[in-house]
């Protein structure tokens, strides 16, 4: 008779209320620590997306744009507005795991399937959709008081001694003061396109390769020969079922950057469009404001879509590495503490 696997390997049953604390907490983790390695790239890519529309281009693509951050500013330079981005980030990811999984729970209630059974790439695909656009809210206004800080050193002087650079919370209040609760939003539509396509790209990638890799080691270890094997009778052999896989260290890394560069390829102008529009009053006073058709339509006249894909090579330069860190944290403290 076959004995059962042993108590401590048996998945423990957990509350919604604590699976989602621990999607907030270990997306936080991952968010944080992916923040602080890619920032200067993510500066870089929001100066270069800022110069779209000058006639006169201030930097020569991302390494002048790195290289003269460095020596004007210094290290300081490189991670201006820092404290908004990890912020951000740590939202960021506890919205987009806790969302995930929530979206993975109403689908199989829908398509009435236990709560433990995989669900089809199509079906995660569209939770990773619904999780990007609920998150994208979250991020636009955090997104908006770190490009204008970004942008801080590129606006023209004024004449006089040049004031303080604002801090996060001094540029967020005045986004208050100028365009009340509502101009917090100012992207939105380029943070939902991005987020919505990006996310979805996002998960789906990682999902897509995990599984590839889950199944070719699965395949290797039912090949391989074995000497335990052999050397006992079938019914031993047989008498412990085998437990699920479970993602190796690079496993997980190698998934994560496939996924960094789905989600930064999918819609990548949107972001472009996104970035434009929340340094527009710095950068361009006296300009209307721009929607989100009006700002595509003058940068793709303006540079066509070499523009709309301004620092999209930096972008997956740093997204590559980080989104391995962020699936990486995240796998091992689900595997953990999970």
């Amino acid at each position: 008779m076959a004995s059962p696997p042993p108590i401590d390997e048996l998945p423990v049953p957990q509350s919604n209320a604590v699976r989602a604390m621990k999607d907030i907490a270990f997306g936080s983790a991952a968010g944080m620590v992916s923040k602080v390695f890619e920032y200067p790239f993510d500066l870089t890519k929001v100066r270069l997306q800022s110069q779209v529309l000058d006639t006169t281009a201030r930097f020569n693509g991302p390494w002048d744009c790195l290289k003269t951050t460095w020596a004007e500013e210094g290290i300081l330079g490189l991670y201006r507005g820092v404290p908004a981005p990890v912020v951000g980030a740590m939202a960021e990811n506890a919205s987009l795991f806790l969302s995930y999984n929530e979206f993975q729970n109403v689908i199989r209630k829908v398509t009435k399937r236990a709560a433990d059974e995989d669900l089809p790439l199509k079906h995660l695909t569209l939770a990773a959709a619904g999780a990007g656009a609920v998150t994208s809210f979250v991020l636009t206004p955090i997104e908006l008081v770190k490009c204008k800080m970004q942008v801080q050193m590129l606006i023209p002087p004024t004449g006089g001694a040049p004031a303080p650079l604002p801090g996060p919370i001094s540029v967020f209040m005045g986004v208050l003061r100028q365009s009340g609760l509502r101009g917090l939003w100012l992207g939105q539509t380029g943070t939902l396109i991005r987020e919505t396509g990006g996310t979805a790209a996002w998960f789906g990638m990682k999902e897509y390769v995990a599984r590839l890799l889950l199944a070719r080691r699965a395949k290797q270890e039912a090949e391989a020969p074995s000497t335990a094997s052999a050397s006992s009778s079938s019914s031993s052999a047989s008498s412990t079922p085998a437990l699920p896989l479970k993602l190796k260290l690079w496993e997980s890394a190698f998934s994560g950057a496939c996924a960094g560069i789905a989600f930064n390829v999918a819609l990548f102008p949107a972001d472009t469009v996104k970035s434009a529009i929340q340094t527009e009053h710095e950068l361009h006073p006296g300009r209307p404001p721009s929607s989100f058709f009006r700002m595509f339509m003058e940068m793709y006249r303006a540079q066509g879509i070499k523009g709309l894909y301004t620092g999209c090579g930096v972008t997956i330069l740093r997204s590559v590495p980080s989104s391995a860190i962020i699936f990486l944290i995240y796998d091992e403290l689900n595997k953990l503490f999970g």
